[in-house]
């Protein structure tokens, strides 16, 4: 059974799909504050992608010329009339908004990203439990340290060998397949000790028979 067919979206309305965005030299305008953290990871994170990033510091000074031609837009100051503005433009210029914490008035979710590389894993828990996806990104950034970079490297290197050495799509795919045989992730979950007895009170006791 798919995820999709058990989540229950009335009960969390606002699981969003997750998706990438290729965002090289496209329009991207960031509204929140100098000294606002978020706005600066997100400026920053836009140009690493290779956007085309314009900084509005004040968003009372947001004119609808600023975002008319954006492709991506976020917002990140919590106060909620300008987010209902914001969510306004977009439908009107029909571009693409994150209204951070706000996910009512967007259509992007931000998600915790761990970095290793070429490789990017997102994380999310649909704003329900921040904390916990960052203890997640930490762990997995953990794991994937200087060593799994340099294997992902010597496994492309390996892949763009193969482009000369094996000439069908088949004998190609079957020796990546096999470059990654011995390769193995382990997850361990710790759990707090009140969550362990919760779920100890909801296991049914049973009573063996002695004899």
């Amino acid at each position: 059974m798919t995820e999709s067919a058990t989540l229950d979206v009335t009960k969390y309305p606002f699981v969003f799909y997750p998706v990438g965005l290729n965002l090289r030299d496209r329009k991207c305008v960031v509204i929140g504050a100098e000294d606002d953290r978020e706005a600066t990871e997100k400026v920053e994170a836009l140009r690493e992608v290779g956007a085309d990033v314009t900084w509005i510091r004040d968003y009372n000074d947001v004119r609808d010329e600023d975002v008319a031609d954006a492709f991506f837009v976020i917002f990140t100051p919590q106060e909620e009339p300008p987010a209902i503005r914001m969510r306004a433009l977009a439908d009107k210029y029909k571009f693409l908004l994150c209204a951070i914490d706000q996910p009512k008035h967007g259509f992007v979710a931000m998600q915790a990203t761990v970095k290793a590389g070429p490789c990017r894993i997102a994380i999310s828990t649909g704003g329900i439990a921040p904390r916990v996806g960052g203890k997640l990104r930490a762990a997995l950034q953990a794991a994937l340290d200087s060593t799994f970079v340099r294997f992902i490297d010597c496994h492309n290197a390996q892949k763009e060998r193969n482009k000369l050495r094996v000439t069908t799509s088949a004998e190609r795919r079957a020796a990546m397949i096999a470059k990654s045989e011995g390769l193995e992730i382990d997850v361990k979950i710790t759990y707090p000790k009140w969550f362990e007895d919760e779920l100890a009170g909801m296991r049914p006791n049973v009573v063996r028979d002695a004899g």
